[in-house]
């Protein structure tokens, strides 16, 4: 049996960027806080739902609200598509050194986010209970619930050549700045807002484990496959056969890994926790 926890790389690492991350459940206030919190703490660039963003304008990137469906809006922020994840280390390649926050539901959505773009692990972590209390985080809530409203923190204008969902308003905290953009905020409604909360059986992954599994070389037959959730993310388990020829169990036991690891975040959008595979029989 081997256990792999969620950790791929497939590209080599940039140099000479700073990192923290900013965390907090989705709808508590954290695009709303970021610009503060990027200035706090001296940050040139925010990475924000698929966006690289400095002192309220977009640099480089496609807003993930800008999707129609919510499982593209997933992929879109922990930059899965290759070209927009290439422009945007592009971009970061030719301004460093320097400071990234990146924004994010969970410190794995921000461990993704940073693999994904070959920037290191952040150093500092964030979290929105620190910065708002119990009450604003509930307001904030509240808000998303009744309205579905979200919040970009750049500038109407700048949002409008980049977001295909509605505009529903313009924002700006009265903080004292001389940047008049630095707390510019853009509520927006997104197109998967509309569709209500998404769920996805479990039935569903293990059918995307079973596809990805009984389509790899050596593996004959897939007999059991077991999904666990754990803290909003999931344990797989996943029982094989397999013939005896090419890769060694070993080789063969990481390759599925990585295929399910990247199959269930492409599709689903959720963090996978490990994955055990059992070998029960080999065919020679």
């Amino acid at each position: 049996m081997l256990t792999e926890k969620s950790d791929h790389k497939n590209h080599e690492e940039i140099q000479g960027v700073s990192l923290i991350a900013f965390i907090g459940p989705a709808g508590t206030g954290k695009s709303r806080r970021a610009q503060l919190i990027a200035r706090n703490n001296s940050v040139d660039y925010l990475i924000d739902d698929g966006l690289v963003i400095a002192k309220g304008k977009i640099m480089i990137g496609k807003s993930a609200k800008s999707e129609k469906n919510l499982i593209k809006a997933i992929r879109r922020a922990l930059f899965h598509f290759p070209e927009h994840r290439k422009n945007v280390m592009d971009f970061i390649r030719k301004h460093v050194p320097c400071k990234i926050m990146i924004v994010a539901t969970s410190r794995t959505m921000a461990e993704q986010i940073a693999h994904n773009l070959g920037i290191g692990d952040p150093k500092l972590f964030i979290d929105i209970t620190e910065v708002a209390t119990p009450e604003e985080i509930s307001q904030a809530k509240h808000e998303r619930h009744k309205n579905g409203h979200h919040v970009i923190p750049v500038s109407k204008a700048q949002l409008r050549r980049n977001f295909a969902g509605k505009l529903v308003g313009h924002l700006r905290e009265l903080l004292k700045t001389k940047d008049k953009h630095d707390e510019e905020r853009t509520v927006v409604r997104p197109p998967f807002s509309f569709l209500g909360n998404l769920s996805i059986d479990t039935d569903a992954v293990s059918q995307i484990v079973e596809h990805v599994v009984g389509i790899t070389d050596q593996v004959t037959k897939v007999k059991e496959v077991k999904i666990k959730s754990n803290n909003d993310r999931i344990d797989v388990a996943v029982h094989v056969d397999m013939e005896l020829h090419g890769k060694s169990f070993y080789d063969l036991s990481r390759t599925i890994q990585k295929r399910v690891v990247s199959a269930i975040n492409c599709f689903t959008g959720m963090d996978v926790r490990s994955v055990d595979v059992f070998v029960e029989e080999v065919r020679f």
